[in-house]
C-alpha cells in the first residue's frame, strides 16, 4: 500500500504511527496549497525576495536558487520555506497577473482560451446572439485590417459576402433605431443596389448598376423634357413665357405642363437646356431671343441668347444652355421674345430640358 494519495500525493497517517497530527498537518497543508489554485506570476526563475505566507508561483524554465531544478511545478511559500507542488496532467491554475487560467497538460502550462472557433452555433460580443441574428455584437467601433506582408500576410485586405443565387438578396442594411433608412447590395438581382427609405417599408432607388455592362443608372435622378406641340405666338418687344404642354419625359415629376414650370424638389445644382425654333408669322425680319428665368423674376446668368441675321422659317433655331444652383421650391421657365417683327416659336421643335447634376 502507497504512503501517499494518488493524485495530490497527501500523506496517509499509518497505523501505530507516532505523531499522527504531523502527517494530518502536512496533508492539509498541501490541500491548502493546491486546492482552487491560484498563482502570483509564472515568469520568475528566481524566489522573489519578500514572500508572503501562502504566495504560490509557477516556475518559468531555467530556475535558480531555492527553486532550481523545479521549472514548471509550483512553488509554495509556507512556514517560511519553499514548498515544491509537482502538476499533474489536468491541474487548472489562475495567473493573478495576467487574469488568466491555464491547464498542466502533461509537459507545460498552457492556456485555456481556444485558438480556434469553429462551427460555432451563437457568438455575442457584447451582446446576446439568437437564432435570427446567430452573430451579434454591441460595440462603437470595429476595426479589419490586412495582415501586413512583413508579418507573413499579403498586405490585401478582402471582405466576402455570398448568395445562393441570383433570386436572392445580399446586402447591407442600414438603420436608425432599428427602422431600416438604406440597403445597398444585390436584391433580388445581380443588378448593384443603393436603396433609401423614409419609413422601412418603402424604398426608392437611388443608384443601380447594371453588373452585366457596368452602366450607371439613377433613377430617382430630377430630369424632364417638355416641348410644345402648338405654334406659340409672341408679340414685339415683350419677353413671354413659352407654352409648353407636352413632356417626352417627367422624373420625379419636377415639370407641370399646366404652368410651364420646372420646380426644384430638392437643393443641388441643375442643368438646363432649351431649343427656340423660328416660324414666320408677316415677315422674316423678326429677330429672336430667348432666355430662362428663375421664379418668374431673375434671368439666370449664361442663359440669355439672340440671333440677329436674317431668319428662315421653321429652319433658324436658338439654343440656349446653362448651370444654375437652387434651392428646393426654386422655379425656372423658358421665357422667348421678338424684336422688329413678331412671330411664332414652332410647335415640336420648341423645347425645354434639365437635370440635378449635383
Amino acid at each position: 500500500m502507497s504512503d501517499t494519495t494518488t493524485h495530490l500525493l497527501l500523506p496517509y497517517i499509518l497505523a501505530a504511527q507516532a505523531q499522527k497530527h504531523v502527517t494530518h498537518n502536512e496533508a492539509l497543508r498541501l490541500l491548502d496549497g493546491l486546492i482552487q489554485l491560484a498563482v502570483l506570476d509564472r515568469d520568475l526563475t528566481a524566489p522573489p525576495g519578500s514572500p508572503a505566507d501562502g504566495d504560490r508561483y509557477i516556475i518559468a524554465s531555467g530556475a535558480t536558487g531555492d527553486w532550481a531544478g523545479w521549472d514548471q511545478n509550483v512553488a509554495l511559500w509556507t512556514d517560511g520555506a519553499w514548498m515544491r507542488l509537482q502538476p499533474r496532467t489536468g491541474w487548472r491554475a489562475w495567473v493573478e497577473d495576467e487574469g488568466l487560467l491555464l491547464v498542466y497538460d502533461g509537459a507545460g502550462w498552457v492556456g485555456t482560451t481556444p485558438s480556434e472557433l469553429q462551427n460555432m452555433a451563437l457568438l455575442g460580443v457584447g451582446t446576446t446572439a439568437d437564432a435570427s441574428n446567430p452573430f451579434s455584437a454591441k460595440l462603437n467601433a470595429a476595426l479589419w485590417t490586412a495582415k501586413m506582408v512583413a508579418e507573413g500576410g499579403t498586405g490585401d485586405l478582402f471582405y466576402t459576402m455570398n448568395k445562393e443565387a441570383a433570386g436572392y438578396d445580399l446586402g447591407l442594411t442600414l438603420q436608425t433605431n432599428f427602422v431600416t433608412k438604406a440597403l445597398v447590395g444585390l436584391f433580388g438581382s445581380d443588378r448593384f443596389r443603393l436603396a433609401v427609405s423614409g419609413d422601412g417599408s418603402t424604398f426608392f432607388d437611388g443608384l443601380s448598376v447594371d453588373n452585366a455592362t457596368g452602366i450607371v443608372d439613377q433613377p430617382r435622378l430630377p430630369r424632364f423634357k417638355a416641348y410644345t406641340n402648338y405654334d406659340n405666338y409672341v408679340g414685339v418687344g415683350t419677353w413671354t413665357k413659352i407654352g409648353l404642354n407636352n413632356t417626352d419625359y417627367d422624373d420625379q415629376g419636377v415639370f407641370d405642363a399646366g404652368t410651364n414650370l420646372f420646380t426644384a424638389p430638392v437643393d443641388g445644382t441643375y442643368l438646363f437646356g432649351a431649343t427656340l425654333l423660328y416660324k414666320v408669322n408677316s415677315s422674316t425680319s423678326a429677330r429672336m431671343r430667348g432666355r430662362l428665368v428663375l421664379n418668374g423674376a431673375t434671368e439666370i446668368r449664361g442663359s440669355y441668347g439672340e440671333i440677329s441675321g436674317a431668319h428662315v422659317s421653321e429652319a433658324t433655331a436658338l439654343w440656349l444652355q446653362t448651370m444654375v444652383p437652387l434651392t428646393a421650391g426654386d422655379t425656372v421657365e423658358l421665357q422667348g421674345y421678338f424684336r422688329a417683327q413678331d412671330g411664332y416659336f414652332a410647335a415640336d421643335h420648341t423645347s425645354f430640358w434639365g437635370c440635378k447634376i449635383g
